[in-house]
């Protein structure tokens, strides 16, 4: 699987950005597909998933009520609605697939990434 991550830019506070990953390959929707961000200076953040097989979804408390993740399977796309954006928000954000069927998995459990990329908020 390969993963193009898209929708980065640059925003003001309080403003949105709708992130894609598009995967290339087949059976994308046995997958769970997450997203994860690095600040600069700062270790990789897990900010949510959805899994493959029941489409759970789980969010990092730092963006909860303000993100949201979706997919389409018949495009083997995976989205990251993210709205009322704040300065803290910047980072590269990167996608990532697994096969673990669970929510919240580390991201030593994510075999495949997407390059990342940059959001950027300004106040």
């Amino acid at each position: 699987v390969q993963l193009q991550a898209s929708g980065g830019g640059e925003v003001q506070a309080g403003g949105s950005l709708r992130l894609s990953c598009t995967a290339s390959g087949r059976n994308f929707g046995i997958y769970t597909v997450g997203w994860f961000r690095q600040a600069p200076g700062k270790g990789r953040e897990f900010v949510a998933d959805i899994t493959g097989s029941y489409g759970d979804i789980d969010y990092a408390d730092s963006v909860q009520g303000r993100f949201t993740v979706y997919r389409d399977n018949a495009k083997n796309t995976m989205y990251l609605q993210m709205d009322s954006l704040k300065p803290d928000d910047t980072a590269v954000y990167y996608c990532a697939a697994s096969l673990v069927p669970y929510r919240r998995a580390r991201a030593e459990e994510y075999k495949y990434w997407g390059q990342g990329t940059q959001v950027t908020v300004s106040s």
